[in-house]
């Protein structure tokens, strides 16, 4: 796309199939590469990735040349595969459905960076259903709550 030029820095966060503590510290960084591959090859730069046991956040520098749908199909779909192949669990490892999607302006670069990587510090004080929630509500996102990542029941 000659003459296109854009900054577009967008943080999506994507759960765990029922919200299940399935990602382990023993292997969260090599996901987290592997993650990274598959978006650097979709032409998108990984400016941070986090993830806690149900749940991960990935914050990127992204490209127009494809739908943020389309990339977030892409990473869930060979991550889980990846992490399924490697067999890090005893059970099958799925993404829960849907996504959280957020834009954020150049100036926020450096805060959002700083937030997905400190995780761990952050859910000393919220859960990840709060967190969401929080989300949604900041950024003025309408919702169902019968749609909102959910843990096994």
């Amino acid at each position: 796309m000659a003459n296109t030029y854009t900054q577009i820095h967008i943080q999506c966060v994507m759960a765990v199939k029922y919200r299940q503590s399935l990602i382990h510290k023993e292997w969260k960084e090599r996901l987290h590469k592997y993650i990274t591959g598959i978006v650097q090859n979709h032409g998108h730069k990984l400016l941070s990735i986090n993830s806690m046991p149900d749940h991960l956040h990935m914050f990127l520098g992204f490209k127009p040349n494809q739908s943020i749908a389309d990339l977030m199909r892409i990473v869930k779909s060979e991550s889980s595969e990846w992490i399924n192949s490697q067999k890090f669990n005893p059970a099958l490892f799925r993404w829960q459905e849907g996504y959280g999607a957020f834009s954020y302006s150049r100036s926020q670069v450096q805060t959002v960076n700083n937030y997905v990587l400190n995780q761990e510090e952050h859910h000393k004080k919220k859960t990840f259903t709060e967190e969401y929630e929080k989300f949604l509500k900041a950024f003025e996102i309408e919702y169902d709550e019968q749609y909102i990542f959910k843990p096994l029941e």
